[in-house]
């Protein structure tokens, strides 16, 4: 179909067809997935929107779009105000909405296999007070109007070797069998596609940017497992890794699995499945208990082989990065290039590596204005030169066998103007505020979520994304449970206890509309850390991603003597760890980036 009004008009005559006054379109797939496959980008085919998060409702007569503020001045560009309306979240929801908007007695459609049971609780609540109805469709509309969608990826598993995860999958369900018998559950089911990477040891190539496979996963008390993924998809050595304890069994398999399990109590995360598998066990007469997923806490504690290679990843990365802001400082800034070019010539540092697997995400990379949209995403279309008196923002990570990386740096193309410096200098009195905390076992992201902004709101500014999210060990970049952020942002986590060998991001920004961009992010390790006297159990931050941050941007007299030593202590580490992996040339420019501050 040529236009998105096309798409519309389509889905709306598919929608009368079924009878059906309105549909509700998220931005997921069938396991809860932050990214996912093509096949499942239904909300990007419909609206033209290519951010990472917000959902969509259709009614017959007008059409909202919802997201929160990350993507505020994005889903403004691509997607139309002609046929659409922009929500913010969490200002409002989609439950909100559909109560003020959905016609009076209508039928309002969803999918169950792409919604969590809270919110088909939410929703049919919030339409029960317009006296209309929330009705569970046996397949989605969408998929009966788009003529090209793609087929799910028939990618083969791979195994991840015990060498790179500290433990074996055996003993990983060991763990959780012990865990169901504590319960006096039978089974737990896994829809998370990192859940089950993680307990499988098995990675995969079915969604762009995160190394994992479409499956489900029933794990037993008994420690043996059932695997529903596409007999296709595993060959030999992935069959000898699982052994004779794990049942593969067609992913088509997985609902009349559910069905059979009458009686017995199952235990599911309420957060990370969805709807239809709820139904599915009500329907059979299993007792459900709701509960989170066993494997989500074990997986964000990285052992110390995990540990171990996340640091080995963010110094290869690091030499990457590092050869790419000389590229940037001696060839982008002297015209030529722009944001298309400069993420390719990053890719192609990553590249020459040898180790790279895939991007961690989609590189962020923009130049001046662009540098404003938080998620920005370039393209033809929106792409923009690297030009003097600009911002450069390139926010970008990479996937290794051994970790993941996810890093931000922001460089003045020429001069930076005084404003420039005094909001960069901000945001870096933030991260460092933030990289020096020390803070008794117990304490939650949100708790921590302050020392970031602090000079920000001094100057009466502020940035609308999270202040830090987990980091998965080749895994998710965006990994929960833990999470820097303000409570009530919209945006979840931010209430979990932090924990030593959890991984999380640093990446304090300011953004000013229609100018520039800046955010400075590095992934941190929380560690122990012993003080003399101390009388508590005390925890503290390593910052792993090793590249400079350009002084060139620093007001150096707003900052304290502790925060000068901080980023010359920071700047003398990039030196010596990541100065004997780059050319000779690059060193000689290192070593002026990260020369102590004047």
């Amino acid at each position: 179909m040529s236009t998105y009004a096309d798409r519309l008009a389509a889905l709306r005559d598919e929608l009368a067809r079924r009878r059906l006054d309105g549909f509700v379109v998220p931005l997921t797939d069938e396991h809860m997935s932050e990214y996912v496959g093509a096949y499942a980008q239904r909300l990007a085919w419909l609206t033209g929107f290519e951010g990472s998060a917000g959902t969509a409702v259709v009614l017959p007569e007008e059409a909202a779009i919802f997201v929160d503020g990350r993507y505020t001045l994005q889903v403004r560009e691509q997607v139309s105000a002609d046929q659409w309306s922009y929500q913010s979240v969490p200002e409002t929801s989609v439950s909100s909405w559909l109560k003020d908007h959905a016609p009076q007695g209508g039928r309002i459609g969803y999918d169950p296999w792409l919604h969590t049971k809270g919110w088909v609780e939410a929703a049919k609540k919030a339409l029960a007070a317009r006296g209309a109805e929330l009705v569970a469709v046996e397949t989605n509309p969408i998929d009966a109007v788009w003529p090209d969608q793609p087929l799910p990826s028939d990618a083969r598993l791979v195994v991840q070797p015990d060498a790179l995860t500290g433990q074996s999958a055996a003993a990983k369900r060991q763990d959780v069998a012990d865990w169901l018998t504590r319960e006096g559950a039978d089974a737990v089911v896994l829809s998370a596609l990192d859940s089950i990477a993680w307990a499988f040891n098995v990675r995969g190539t079915d969604v762009s940017r995160t190394p994992v496979a479409l499956a489900y996963a029933l794990l037993k008390a008994d420690a043996t497992a059932e695997l529903f993924v596409d007999p296709d998809k595993v060959d030999e050595a992935v069959a000898t890794h699982l052994g004779n304890a794990v049942h593969v069994r067609p992913r088509d398999a997985f609902g009349g699995t559910l069905a059979s399990l009458a009686g017995q109590r199952v235990m599911v995360d309420p957060e990370r499945a969805v709807a239809a598998i709820f139904d599915s066990l009500a329907e059979a007469g299993a007792k459900v208990s709701e509960t989170r997923d066993p494997t989500v806490l074990p997986k964000a504690i990285k052992n110390g082989v995990e540990i171990a290679g996340s640091k080995a990843a963010h110094v290869r990365d690091g030499a990457a990065v590092t050869r790419f802001l000389h590229w940037v400082d001696t060839v982008a800034a002297n015209g030529g290039e722009d944001e298309l070019t400069a993420a390719a010539k990053l890719e192609a540092f990553r590249e020459e590596t040898g180790a790279l697997k895939d991007l961690s995400f989609d590189t962020i990379s923009g130049s001046g204005p662009n540098g404003a949209v938080v998620h920005y995403r370039v393209s033809e279309k929106t792409v923009r030169p690297i030009e003097q008196g600009t911002l450069y923002l390139v926010d970008s990570g990479g996937q290794y066998v051994d970790g993941t990386t996810d890093i931000t740096r922001t460089v003045p193309i020429g001069t930076p103007t005084a404003e420039m410096k005094d909001r960069f200098t901000r945001v870096l009195k933030g991260h460092i505020a933030l990289a020096r905390a020390i803070f008794p076992k117990g304490t939650r992201g949100s708790q921590l979520d302050t020392l970031a902004r602090q000079y920000l709101w001094q100057a009466g500014l502020d940035y609308a994304h999270g202040t830090g999210h987990g980091v998965g060990s080749y895994l998710s970049v965006h990994e929960g449970p833990q999470r820097i952020a303000t409570p009530g942002s919209g945006q979840a986590g931010g209430d979990e206890p932090l924990r030593a060998g959890m991984i999380l991001s640093n990446e304090p920004g300011y953004y000013k509309t229609g100018g520039y961009g800046i955010r400075i992010e590095n992934l941190v390790l929380v560690e122990e850390q012993a003080i003399e006297g101390a009388e508590k159990a005390m925890l503290g931050f390593q910052s792993l991603t090793l590249a400079p941050i350009d002084r060139r941007l620093v007001e150096v007299a707003m900052l304290s003597p502790e925060e000068r030593a901080w980023l010359d202590a920071y700047h003398a580490r990039v030196l010596r760890e990541i100065g004997p992996l780059v050319p000779a040339d690059v060193r000689g420019w290192l070593e002026q980036a990260t020369a102590p501050l004047v």
